[in-house]
């Protein structure tokens, strides 16, 4: 594949004026998108800073702008369009339901939710699902369901209960969330927090074993951090980790919002430490990039502690989100996902390993995801990204000088070398 077969004009790049407030090394946008963008800017509250490009359509890993030219997605939506932009089983699977019925809340029972939950509980090897929307709200109801359980089953005294998280990590961004998180950008400004979390380094098992005591409930952490710039643990660690809790009647909750369903080469991240946590926190590619769904797994001895009426969610569970979820769980179950994910992966790492000492310090990661540290002396992440967008690559960096490349796992192998090659590019002009 060549820049041209993603509509890229190298002479157009080179002599077109920067666009104000987009940097200086984009070209102008079309009146279509300067119009989508102003329209965006003026009306929705500025709490993300996106690249300068207005997506208008997308199939399988490439996406289309409002000017017709095509890129090549390398964030997927922090991995919720894992299988591929407008997948047709999943889409199939969204339509058949939109003709039949997409919401009834939970005063109800619908036929969809029972066999969703049914084949997610049985993919991940566990008994129950409690269904939500988002992963912050997947995290939110592990929080509760830990503490329930610590009260109920574990005998914590009243208000005592405590969980254990790692710095470095990212689990959303409500209240109680930003509460235990250690970037500060995300705290700042948004006091007071709550209460009961005790942070500790990540990778260090020995922290985490110090900082456990009679009033702790669970430890809740990423099988490998996404946010931080993927960042995978020591080896031994997650071992380390279970057994640990194991010890000490303590749950161990994973959070594989971003590194379940496939994007680490296996169905769940914890697989590649052959571990097995108490809770799984699912999200992202659960509602196959068509509909938010989440999910808190476990078995029934934990999730059994909640009662009608101590938690719930007017769409958690709705019967389009649970079509979608059944038709993403049954895609899974083939394991052709996983399988690409590891030898793509395999690929791409290699790739983006054979940039180090060219502008790239450091590659990070897991089957198809790769945090890639840029030499700050160099560029900023942020640079660099636009840089790649203006070659027809789209990603994302995080903090500072570190970009991640988590493709569609249906990404084709010619592709994901492209996306390599623009990167050497790109790199190549800024040390030139």
């Amino acid at each position: 594949m060549t820049p041209k077969d993603v509509g890229f004009d190298e002479s157009r790049a080179a002599a077109a004026p920067s666009v104000s407030g987009f940097g200086g090394h984009l070209w102008a946008e079309t009146d279509a998108a300067a119009a989508a963008i102003h329209r965006e800017e003026h009306h929705v509250a500025h709490n993300y800073h996106p690249l300068p490009v207005v997506v208008a359509s997308g199939e399988g890993a490439w996406v289309t702008d409002v000017a017709g030219r095509r890129y090549l997605d390398c964030l997927a939506a922090y991995s919720a369009v894992n299988f591929g932009h407008g997948h047709p089983g999943l889409v199939q699977a969204a339509r058949d339901q939109l003709d039949r019925i997409t919401l009834t809340s939970r005063a109800f029972h619908n036929d969809r939710l029972g066999p969703f939950a049914e084949a997610l509980a049985a993919l991940v090897g566990k008994d129950m699902v409690l269904p939500m929307n988002t992963g912050a709200e997947a995290v939110e109801s592990a929080v509760k369901v830990a503490r329930a359980w610590g009260y109920r089953v574990k005998g914590v005294a009243a208000g005592q209960a405590k969980i254990i998280v790692a710095e470095g990590n990212f689990h959303g961004r409500t209240t109680t969330i930003i509460s235990f998180s250690t970037d500060e950008q995300a705290r700042a400004d948004f006091g007071p927090f709550t209460p009961g979390f005790v942070t500790v380094p990540y990778g260090d098992a020995a922290a985490l074993e110090a900082a456990i005591d009679e009033n702790t409930v669970a430890v809740l952490i990423e099988p490998i951090q996404g946010e931080a710039g993927v960042v995978v643990p020591p080896e031994g660690y997650l071992q380390a980790v279970r057994e640990a809790t194991s010890r000490a009647n303590v749950l161990f909750i994973a959070d594989e919002i971003q590194t379940g369903l496939g994007r680490t080469g296996t169905t769940l991240a914890c697989e590649l430490s052959g571990v097995v946590p108490d809770l799984y926190l699912l999200g992202k590619a659960l509602g196959g990039g068509i509909v938010p769904l989440s999910a808190v797994v476990g078995n029934r001895d934990i999730l059994g502690v909640l009662r009608p009426g101590e938690h719930g969610s007017t769409f958690g569970g709705n019967p389009l989100a649970s079509a979608v979820g059944l038709a993403v769980v049954e895609l899974l179950a083939t394991g052709e996902m996983q399988r690409r994910a590891s030898e793509l992966g395999d690929r791409l790492h290699a790739g983006l390993r054979g940039l180090m000492g060219r502008g790239v310090t450091g590659v990070r990661g897991a089957g198809l995801w790769a945090g890639v540290d840029i030499d700050p002396a160099l560029a900023t992440g942020r640079e660099v990204c636009e840089r790649l967008m203006e070659r027809g690559v789209l990603a994302k960096d995080t903090h500072g000088s570190t970009i991640r490349f988590a493709p569609p796992l249906v990404v084709s192998p010619e592709d994901l070398d492209w996306a390599v090659e623009q990167l050497a590019a790109v790199l190549d002009d800024l040390r030139g």
